[in-house]
């Protein structure tokens, strides 16, 4: 019997206690939701099974005592089929022991689901628009970038699972001033110049801007031959860059394609798939920003001040009010944010009921402005749109960090993460934190082959499971005459109870938008499964007494020997684990080999 099942059991006898007149003055209408009746693993397995505080959490609505409402309960529970006893302890906890057939049915119904096991349907026709990374395109992937791929894509396997219909998606800032820094740094090292004030610095830039030359000699371009404008300097002698000039735009031109393939090469690369590419450009050149902007205006949020266009956003909660349109007639960048919320929302295909936004730390002042935004369309912030926002990553090595800084040249990128330590251990060890969290990234550590490395104790007992596979095939022990009510050791009852919280472990995940509990769990089942392969048998262990002979090594391998029900039985509750560890990597993004 699984807590899911528990849960529902509890709700109805809440049910039939009202019905039958017995729980004083509670009524159905005072019975919360069956999802609000939590059952629990307890810490002291001498308390049971599984507990419950439901008693405590009616009490006061059914005017009695906690202890008494749960002595209601529990005569219930003992009658239900499945369950061995129930105790009341303490002011009113209901402690379940389920008998062995019933604690072990899980196993059967992970083996039957396959990786379907815990999937559910509970946020079945809404469409989540996911935006994660949306780095510029004026450098390579950084390591917050690449914290955010981990995350974002472990996060939409997950809602996926939950029954969500994600989009993900990675909006390209290919608008405005960032862009412009990008192409006057190229101009500069194209003519081996110093790099702007405000520049991008880097092998790259040198790289990209020797690229750009060369896919212009091919065309028949002479690009250092177009017309230039010099920038001139500032009172100090630091170098401006460029003003506009036909050179820096065609730079412009042919740089930012090259830094989308790289963009996306490395996307594909980690295993991050994305459904829309949006790009910010299109947004003024398809006169979405105009439109959003008459929108608002036409629900009187719009108005007119010191020759500049503003949001009236403080009628919405935010701070201050937010220039949408500058006096000199250029466009804020907050433009754009108004117009993309409304294009998610309202787009022909797939459009958003939901929109989720992953940003980084430097962008936790735009929450205010962006749900004022949100409610100005009529929409609910918190609901309609939804603002994520991840903590800083460190990269450590031999106990030192090692800086970053996409301008100063010396980023640690996702191509260089993921050389050093391997997709697997980066998906893993960035999507197993908090991204409300800073995170420590120590690849010596993530590089390593032992129990103290994350992913390799998970990716381990998947490992181990496959090989207890390959050793029963060899000893000739299938599922043939398996008897899961053999499965009675405290090490078996770990390791069932460990599989039964999957399922609301996984439905947790997707409603808390926590891809991190997914890994913690998996940290969980795999310390589980290692303690149990060490105490007890699916095969016969090997003689490993060199000095044992004859009958006493006979002896040795029959008291290793579990009766073929219980083997049958192992092999099935070994394999529910491969199961289900598999689909948790998967959730996550991450391999699970057969070998290590």
């Amino acid at each position: 019997m699984s807590p899911e099942a528990l849960s529902e059991l509890i709700f109805n006898i809440a049910n039939t206690l009202v019905s039958e007149g017995k729980a004083g003055t509670l009524t159905a209408d005072l019975i919360p939701p069956q999802a609000k009746f939590a059952v629990m693993r307890p810490k002291d397995r001498a308390h049971g099974d599984w507990a419950s505080n439901a008693a405590m959490q009616l009490a006061k609505k059914a005017g009695m005592k906690p202890r008494d409402l749960a002595e209601l309960f529990a005569a219930e529970l003992t009658n239900a089929d499945g369950i061995k006893s129930v105790e009341v302890a303490g002011p009113g906890f209901i402690n379940i022991t389920l008998d062995s057939a019933s604690a072990a049915a899980v196993v059967d119904t992970v083996l039957e689901a396959g990786s379907d096991y815990g999937k559910n349907d509970h946020l079945s026709g809404k469409t989540l628009n996911l935006e994660f990374v949306s780095a510029n395109p004026t450098g390579p992937i950084h390591i917050g970038g690449t914290r955010w791929a981990a995350v974002g894509d472990s996060m939409a396997r997950v809602l996926e699972a939950n029954g969500a219909k994600v989009v993900r998606e990675y909006y390209f800032n290919d608008h405005g001033e960032q862009i412009n820094r990008f192409a006057k740094s190229l101009v500069a090292a194209a003519h081996g110049e110093e790099t702007p004030i405000d520049g991008y610095k880097g092998a790259y830039i040198d790289e990209i801007a020797k690229r750009v030359i060369d896919e212009a000699n091919a065309d028949g371009v002479d690009v250092l031959s177009l017309p230039r404008v010099d920038g001139g300097a500032d009172q100090d002698g630091n170098p401006l860059g460029e003003g506009d000039s036909e050179q820096r735009e065609e730079f412009r031109k042919r740089a930012v394609p090259m830094m989308f393939d790289e963009i996306q090469r490395s996307m594909k690369n980690f295993r991050v798939n994305f459904d829309v590419w949006f790009h910010e450009n299109s947004l003024y050149s398809d006169g979405e920003v105009d439109q959003a902007i008459a929108d608002l205006r036409a629900r009187g949020d719009i108005f007119e001040k010191d020759g500049a266009t503003w949001f009236e956003s403080t009628k919405h909660g935010d701070d201050k009010d937010r220039v949408i349109i500058k006096s000199d007639g250029n466009y804020a960048y907050f433009a754009a944010d108004i117009a993309y919320y409304r294009n998610k929302r309202h787009r022909e295909t797939n459009p958003a009921d939901v929109a989720i936004y992953m940003l980084g730390a430097d962008h936790h002042g735009y929450i205010g402005r962006m749900m004022a935004m949100c409610a100005a369309f009529g929409d609910k912030p918190g609901e309609n749109m939804q603002i994520l926002i991840g903590q800083l990553v460190n990269v450590m090595k031999d106990g030192k960090a090692v800086r970053m800084s996409k301008r100063a040249g010396n980023v640690v990128t996702i191509d260089d993460l993921t050389d050093a330590i391997g997709v697997d251990a980066s998906r893993y060890s960035l999507a197993r934190t908090d991204y409300n969290s800073p995170v420590d990234i120590d690849l010596n550590l993530l590089s390593s082959h032992s129990n103290e490395n994350p992913v390799y104790y998970v990716q381990y007992a998947h490992a181990r499971s496959c090989n207890v596979d390959r050793n029963a095939a060899a000893a000739g022990i299938t599922y043939e005459g398996a008897d899961v009510s053999l499965l009675d050791t405290t090490a078996d009852g770990e390791v069932l109870a460990a599989l039964a919280q999957w399922p609301a472990l996984l439905r947790e995940a997707g409603d808390l938008r926590a891809p991190h509990r997914v890994a913690h769990y998996l940290e969980d089942l795999a310390a589980t499964y290692h303690k149990w392969y060490n105490v007890e048998r699916v095969v016969p262990m090997e003689l490993t007494d060199p000095e044992a002979r004859g009958e006493q090594a006979d002896a040795i391998r029959i008291a290793k020997a579990p009766e073929p029900a219980r083997a049958a039985a192992r092999l099935k509750l070994n394999d529910a684990v491969q199961t289900v560890i598999a689909e948790g990597l998967d959730l996550l993004g991450v391999t699970a080999p057969d070998k290590m």
